[in-house]
């Protein structure tokens, strides 16, 4: 069985669960715990799967991977049945582009280990971290609406479920917690509630996993 570690909490986790649950894959979700006792990916038990001593990994036999773009396309190539890229060279690159302003652009500046920094080593206080956390969001956000003009319809990339939905989902989760405003983004609410509705978004959701902590 494939095994997934990750933390409720983590949208890189949250990105491969989505997938694995849209492909109907039977995965083992083994808990890394990002905050207790100082951090478990910072275990050597943990660092030998993923040196960067990060989340999520992912060991499919012999097999292991880190980086959660990276395993969603494994896992699409390995198990291709209800496929997350699309077929034409153009429209997968696309799709990647899409989850990359998400995932690489937006995401990296705003996830825990930045946000820990700023606090202990930089001393920004609660405000101004809050503030750097929405002006990231927004500014991808508002870029990222701009480019569903031309490629969205129910969801991302047409009618299709791909990877990009896989990393807006997240990072919406991410806003909303932070309290930071979708109003002006109609396309991202309008997918947002329509992948909201389908199972495998569900099933992946951080509240609904073994390691929540509500």
């Amino acid at each position: 069985m494939i095994k997934l570690y990750g933390y409720w909490r983590s949208s890189a986790a949250y990105r491969v669960r989505i997938a694995c649950h849209h492909k109907g894959l039977a995965f083992e979700n083994i808990s890394v715990n990002l905050v207790n006792a100082g951090g478990e990916q910072f275990l050597p038990g943990y660092t030998v799967l993923n040196p960067n001593k990060l989340v999520p990994t992912l060991v499919d036999g012999d097999r292991i991977l880190n980086q959660s773009l990276a395993i969603i396309e494994y896992l699409d190539d390995a198990y291709p049945d209800k496929p997350l890229l699309p077929e034409r060279a153009f429209d997968r690159a696309q799709v990647r582009a899409l989850s990359q302003n998400i995932a690489v652009d937006c995401h990296p500046l705003n996830n825990l280990r930045v946000l820990k920094y700023l606090s202990n080593e930089l001393k920004v206080d609660d405000a101004a971290k809050a503030k750097w956390y929405s002006h990231w969001i927004e500014q991808a956000f508002a870029g990222l609406e701009l480019q569903l003009q031309h490629t969205s319809g129910l969801y991302c990339f047409g009618d299709q479920i791909t990877m990009a939905d896989l990393c807006l989902i997240p990072q919406v989760y991410n806003a909303e917690r932070f309290n930071v405003s979708l109003q002006q983004y109609p396309l991202i609410r309008g997918i947002t509630e329509r992948c909201r509705t389908l199972p495998a978004f569900g099933l992946a959701q951080p509240e609904l996993q073994p390691d929540a902590v509500l």
